[in-house]
């Protein structure tokens, strides 16, 4: 990923705390002939391994797991994003933009075939977004058709050897322009406009 040293993230803290909002992402590794790509949820430990661990669980049928085994593989977290029109600036020799923010880990992909490594990611990824549900559900893994279900998927981890973090959010214009794009998404409304609107006013506060 392409990061100016003015969109740079470098920040752990809030890399982690960005990832684990946005733990929705995408998994890309490459066959040696062709790229391959997993939309997936990820869970994200950053206090295991030296720079923390990525893992999940996905269909056994992906063949992608098999070629990434052992190999490095990136994860990309998408976060809010949003068009700037040159004409918020109220001022001459613009262009358009877009704002945005992600994180990008890359790491050694390590397949996990037990079935209670299984077990624990989907136990993990289950609690984490049942949490927020009045009577959350729970899963029997004595049942047959839990087993059927378990033979069908594979347990990953990731241990990261690398985050890049990349805030887009006008750094590169002068406060009075960044104060103008926060208004207008403001003004324009929408959860990502709103998002990104506050992100800017957090990041011109620090």
């Amino acid at each position: 990923m392409y990061v100016p040293r003015y969109y740079a993230q470098e920040d752990r803290v809030k890399l982690f705390a960005f990832m684990h909002a946005n733990s929705f992402g995408i998994l890309f590794s490459h066959t040696g002939e062709e790229p391959m790509a997993s939309h997936l949820p990820f869970m994200i430990d950053e206090k295991v391994g030296g720079q923390g661990l990525i893992y999940g669980h996905m269909a056994k049928a992906n063949r992608q797991w098999r070629y990434a085994d052992g190999q490095q593989v990136m994860v990309v977290f998408h976060g809010p994003h949003a068009y700037v029109s040159p004409t918020w600036y109220q001022e001459d020799n613009v262009v358009p933009t877009w704002d945005y923010v992600a994180v990008h880990a890359i790491g050694i992909f390590k397949a996990l075939e037990g079935r209670s490594d299984i077990e624990e990611s989907v136990s993990h990824l289950t609690d984490l977004h049942e949490s927020s549900q009045p009577k959350p559900w729970e899963m029997d893994y004595t049942t047959e058709y839990a087993d059927q279900m378990f033979k069908r998927i594979v347990g990953f981890q990731i241990e990261i050897t690398d985050l890049k973090g990349k805030w887009k959010l006008n750094q590169n214009h002068s406060e009075v322009r960044r104060e103008r794009v926060s208004e207008r998404l403001k003004a324009e409304g929408g959860e990502a406009n709103l998002q990104v609107a506050q992100l800017i006013d957090e990041d011109m506060a620090t």
